[in-house]
C-alpha cells in the first residue's frame, strides 16, 4: 500500500490457521505481515469452513464460511459490506470453496462493493469446463490478480484471456543464490 493510503480495512478470505492446509498457513501469514506493515489499518479474516463446527480461530477471524452452504458466501459478502471493508484479498485455490469447481465463491464476489484482490495459488492448463467457466469469471470479477511464477501470468492471458494489465506477478519462496564456501567468512571472522 502506498504512503497515506486511503484503505483502512482488509478483509482476507480463504482458509485459516488452525485449519490444517497450506492455504491457510498463506493467508494467516499474509495477513499478519499486511497488519504488521501497516498499523494503521484493521486487518480481518473471512474463512472457509471444510467440517461442521469449524475451528477455534483466533480473534481476527470475524466470519466463518460453511463450504457447501451457498447462503453463508452471500452473508459473508453482506458482512464486509456492512463493515465498509475497503479491499478483499482473496486466496483461490481450486478445492477450498463449495459448489461445483469452487464456484459458490462468484456469487460471494458479484455481491462486494469493493475491490477484489484475488491470489491464485494453481492455474490450470488444462482445466474442464467448469473449472475454465469459475476462473474466467472469476479473473472479470477481481480488480487484480496475483501469480507467483512468471508461467502462471502466461497461463492466464493465454487460457483465460486476463489482461496483462490486472496481472500482478510476486516470485514465491526465497530467491536462488549461488553457494558461497563458508571458509571465507570463517578466516575473515578469525573463526
Amino acid at each position: 500500500m502506498k504512503e497515506g493510503s486511503k484503505v483502512r480495512k482488509i478483509a482476507f478470505v480463504g482458509d485459516h490457521l488452525p485449519r490444517k492446509c497450506g492455504i491457510a498457513t498463506f493467508t494467516s501469514d499474509l495477513l499478519a505481515a499486511v497488519a504488521a506493515a501497516h498499523p494503521q489499518s484493521q486487518c480481518l479474516s473471512v474463512s472457509v469452513n471444510d467440517i461442521q463446527g469449524g475451528y477455534e480461530y483466533p480473534e481476527v477471524v470475524r466470519f466463518e464460511i460453511e463450504e457447501q452452504d451457498l447462503s453463508s458466501y452471500l452473508r459473508a459478502a453482506d458482512f464486509l459490506n456492512i463493515s465498509n471493508v475497503d479491499i478483499v484479498c482473496l486466496q483461490h485455490e481450486f478445492g477450498i470453496f463449495g459448489g461445483t469447481a469452487g464456484g459458490h465463491i462468484l456469487a460471494f464476489l458479484r455481491e462486494l462493493r469493493m475491490p477484489v484482490v484475488t491470489t491464485l495459488h494453481t492455474i490450470l492448463r488444462e482445466p474442464k469446463a467448469d473449472q475454465r467457466r469459475v476462473m474466467h469469471e472469476l479473473v472479470a470479477l477481481s480488480t487484480r490478480l496475483v501469480v507467483m511464477a512468471e508461467r502462471g501470468r502466461q497461463m492466464l492471458q493465454e487460457i483465460y484471456q486476463a489482461p496483462p494489465t490486472k496481472i500482478d506477478f510476486i516470485p514465491h519462496g526465497i530467491p536462488d543464490v549461488g553457494f558461497v564456501d563458508p571458509t571465507d567468512f570463517k578466516d575473515q571472522f578469525g573463526v
